[in-house]
């Protein structure tokens, strides 16, 4: 798995995940349960991961829809 974005912004992991949805490109949120163990205060980032595979098709998906900027290093 390749790690595509990390961020606090639900809003944002929602939009990507519609967008990867809308490719049928299968990703996968980390982390995305620990509001409960840090009290909903937004600090944890949520990471969105998609296939080894897949990782060059979303991070172009992602670029084309403007979220470039959001997206971690390209290892």
């Amino acid at each position: 798995m390749r790690e595509l974005v990390r961020t606090n912004d639900m809003v944002l992991v929602s939009a990507i995940g519609a967008l990867l949805d809308g490719a049928n490109i299968h990703h996968l949120v980390l982390d995305q349960n620990m509001s409960i163990i840090e009290g909903s205060l937004g600090i944890l980032p949520r990471r969105i991961l998609v296939h080894e595979e897949d990782a060059r098709a979303a991070r172009e998906l992602l670029a084309e829809a403007g979220l470039s900027h959001e997206l971690r290093g390209d290892d």
